[in-house]
């Protein structure tokens, strides 16, 4: 039997002229993600279709492309020519896999005819082709509603045959919609937010800040194992690692307490905007859920948001923790976010933060220091690794 991936797209169809553009940047991802598995994909009307992997690598290659953005769905499929004979005949060799002797299955096919030059329509193949199982199987019956095997055919170019759907990550193939920043730390939020902008199209570059010798060096790997994680999803990301500590003390001890976490907070704002630019992002991603902590009311926001010109992303604004923790846990990151490694902004937590910052209060605490040379020195220090 030859076997192919039948790679369906879901929300590309809403494209007009451009949809092209999408499916393009689809097969790119697909290509990518396939990496040494090869394959060869070739675009249908609603379908991909990826040919030359081998079927020992079928699994390998459909968990690959379950976290590619922009598929709905894969199927492994048996390709075979659309000769009714041929088509029964691979059909049965596939329930032969399924059916277990001597135990009762309950099956239905599933019949599209794209070719409408078919001698026999979706009705009449779904028909004909049941009987045709019924007679060989005996142990089979049909269920119309809730069928625990479910044939699938397909009448196109060729007949494809398959009994699997897996589904896919869906949303909009990455890099469609620009580039962004992610302001990524050790924690359970950021992760996921980076997951949830690169699922609508944004390709990523992230920015990690830490405190070393206050922060460790097992700090830093988590955060590199976490974009790692991510980038499963979102492609290449390329992490630039920030020393913040010289930033961190200053703003410790001549800044008033109340404020640091904010100040600290509209500092790495503008260096992420800095390094943004550099880069040809054009918006910066944060982890922040309104009210979570401190930093995250109404009011530290509007004062964090002032530091810098581009437009901030919080695809987490409304989300409490346990729908954040869920997330998390479902893309994979969560065990590797909650490892009891701190990062730089719990290190420095006053004891009783601002909750209501006036943003005068904080651009006068701001402008009472001189940060723009340590600001350059941070960013001059700032070590980049490339990770995919």
């Amino acid at each position: 039997m030859e076997w192919v991936l039948l790679v369906r797209y879901g929300e590309i169809h809403l494209k007009g002229l451009n949809r092209p553009y999408f499916e393009r940047a689809l097969v790119d991802n697909i290509r990518r993600a396939l990496g040494s598995l090869g394959g060869k994909i070739t675009r249908g009307t609603g379908r991909m279709i990826v040919t030359g992997i081998g079927e020992s690598d079928l699994s390998a290659a459909c968990d690959r492309l379950s976290r590619v953005f922009g598929i709905h769905s894969i199927s492994p499929a048996v390709a075979a020519d659309k000769a009714w004979d041929n088509v029964v005949r691979h059909a049965a060799e596939l329930m032969n896999k399924l059916v277990v002797d001597g135990q009762e299955h309950s099956f239905k096919v599933f019949a599209r005819r794209s070719d409408k030059t078919y001698f026999i329509n979706s009705e009449g193949i779904g028909r004909e082709l049941g009987h045709e199982m019924l007679e060989r199987f005996p142990s089979l019956h049909v269920d119309l509603h809730k069928p625990e095997i479910k044939l699938c055919v397909e009448i196109r170019d060729r007949a494809y045959i398959y009994c699997t759907e897996i589904p896919g990550s869906k949303g909009m193939p990455t890099g469609t919609a620009g580039r962004a920043a992610l302001l990524l730390s050790g924690g359970i939020d950021s992760p996921v937010a980076g997951y949830m902008m690169a699922k609508r199209g944004l390709s990523l570059i992230a920015v990690h800040f830490y405190s070393y010798p206050y922060t460790s060096e097992r700090a830093r790997d988590k955060v590199v194992e976490l974009t790692r994680l991510v980038s499963c999803y979102a492609g290449e990301i390329r992490l630039f690692l920030v020393p913040f500590t010289d930033i961190q003390m200053t703003i410790y001890e001549k800044c008033p307490p109340k404020e640091t976490t904010i100040l600290m907070r509209r500092l790495m704002m503008k260096i992420a905007e800095r390094i943004a630019a550099s880069e040809g992002a054009m918006a910066l991603i944060t982890g922040e859920s309104l009210g979570q902590v401190a930093s995250q009311t109404l009011e530290s926001l509007v004062v964090t948001d002032n530091a810098v010109s581009m437009p901030v992303f919080r695809p987490l604004i409304g989300f409490d923790k346990e729908d954040i923790t869920a997330m998390a846990r479902n893309i994979g990151t969560f065990e590797t976010s909650i490892l009891p490694y701190e990062d730089c902004c719990t290190v420095f937590v006053p004891k009783h933060p601002v909750t209501k910052p006036v943003l005068s209060d904080l651009i006068a605490s701001e402008a009472s220091t001189d940060f723009s040379g340590m600001m350059d020195k941070a960013i001059a220090d700032t070590e980049l690794m490339v990770i995919g």
